[in-house]
């Protein structure tokens, strides 16, 4: 089974690591989707990210539950992305509950992932300014 995680991962944390291993638990291949750098800066801000894409993608690749981990710049592309690998598993933060997920209709089955409270890239990089 295919399994589609996405999104930024500009500071890992023991939360993304929790949702990797979850991941890779549900099936046999974990695909991550990573925003480029441009999106992120559009998505969270410009002091974002804290790391560029080279640098988020080989930590990625460095994790042994992730499979492929793939870069998009758009909501667009990452539609187009999600079609393309037809995720059995598209697993999401409980957060975006009733929210607008993309490309679910391209996955199998939509699965949701209780974040961990206390571990948020945020947090961590408000801590750290102050």
């Amino acid at each position: 089974m295919k399994i589609w995680v996405n999104g930024c991962f500009d500071v890992l944390h023991r939360g993304h690591f929790e949702l990797f291993k979850y991941a890779k638990s549900l099936g046999n291949e974990l695909v991550v989707g990573i925003d480029t750098d441009f999106k992120v800066s559009q998505d969270k801000g410009t002091d974002r990210p804290y790391n560029n894409l080279q640098d988020r993608m080989f930590a990625l690749q460095s994790i042994k539950y992730i499979d492929k981990v793939i870069s998009f710049n758009s909501r667009k592309e990452l539609e187009s992305l999600i079609s393309l690998y037809s995720p059995d598993i598209l697993l999401v933060g409980s957060d975006w509950r009733g929210g607008d997920i993309v490309g679910k209709q391209f996955a199998r089955e939509v699965c949701f992932f209780e974040r961990i409270a206390q571990y948020s890239t945020t947090n961590i990089l408000t801590n750290e300014r102050k």
